[in-house]
């Protein structure tokens, strides 16, 4: 997992070859005035506008997931969103089995930690990162980028 201020985005660029060409489409974007919805922009890169409510902490953790064929880069744009993570070697209960079609397996587990994400700050997170987001009050308003690994 990383976290940073988006911009230093393009600092990350090396750590996977599609990283480069989503800090651009971040770059270029006006995210504040996207609709929420989802658009796929270059190969293996998908984006995905979302503006809700944030939800309370067991909620969000019924969903505690992590995902084998894509990297997370979540983006704040408005809002502060609460996320919860855990290192997936320390997750011992899953929640059913994994779902291929939406590269998604689900945990039991409670998370080790809680962490906040303010407007113009992002986290990546890697198969290895078992999260939890959109936690908070009041809406928030994000874009997740799904990387293909």
């Amino acid at each position: 997992m990383i976290i940073d201020s988006l911009k230093n985005l393009n600092k990350y660029s090396a750590l996977h070859p599609r990283f480069a060409a989503a800090a651009a489409y971040i770059a270029s974007t006006d995210l504040a005035a996207q609709p929420a919805g989802t658009a796929e922009f270059g190969d293996g890169l998908k984006a995905i506008f979302s503006k809700a409510p944030g939800k309370l902490k067991e909620i969000s953790l019924q969903k505690f997931e992590c995902h084998d064929a894509n990297i997370d880069i979540q983006v704040c744009i408005n809002g502060t969103e609460t996320i919860a993570w855990k290192p997936r070697e320390k997750c011992t209960q899953p929640n059913g089995d994994y779902n291929a079609d939406k590269d998604v397996r689900f945990f039991h587990d409670a998370p080790d930690m809680f962490f906040q994400l303010q407007p113009d700050q992002f986290v990546i997170f890697y198969p290895g990162d078992i999260h939890a987001p959109m936690i908070g009050n009041g809406e928030i308003q994000k874009l997740v980028i799904k990387v293909k690994i």
